[in-house]
């Protein structure tokens, strides 16, 4: 039984690590769209970001944590207003982290790989274990 769970566990990380990629992509994706397009970098990212958080959301609840969805459009609202906090806390996360690096004057680059690694296991963290929780 445990290594079930643990299997299971793998393949639900799995799903959640290409939801991460594909959600990254569209924020990417579009960050640089809107920058061809001559958006100001600041709002072309925040865009982009905001992108990338509804396409997470779309891609987690439908094929990572699809048995774990509330049921009831109360609870749904509650889950998506913690999926959004995990999002920004990720996002301070990263911000904190490659901020630290500049302010030591190290090279930012690694810093956000890093800060990346950081903040993808501390969502991984909050979205498995409380924003789409296993209902009892």
């Amino acid at each position: 039984m445990t290594r079930l769970f643990w299997r299971a566990a793998d393949i639900r990380l799995v799903r959640y690590l290409m939801a991460s990629v594909g959600a990254l992509a569209v924020d990417v994706g579009l960050f640089l769209l809107l920058l061809q397009a001559g958006l100001l970098a600041a709002l072309a990212s925040a865009v982009g970001y905001c992108a990338g958080i509804l396409a997470h959301w779309l891609l987690s609840s439908r094929t990572v944590f699809q048995d774990r969805v509330a049921i009831t459009a109360r609870d749904r609202t509650r889950q998506k207003a913690l999926f959004v906090a995990s999002a920004l806390l990720g996002l301070a996360i990263t911000t904190l982290i490659v901020g630290a690096a500049d302010a030591a004057s190290l090279d930012p680059r690694p810093a956000k790989l890093f800060a990346i690694g950081v903040s993808f296991t501390a969502t991984w963290v909050l979205r498995s274990k409380v924003v789409f929780r296993a209902r009892i």
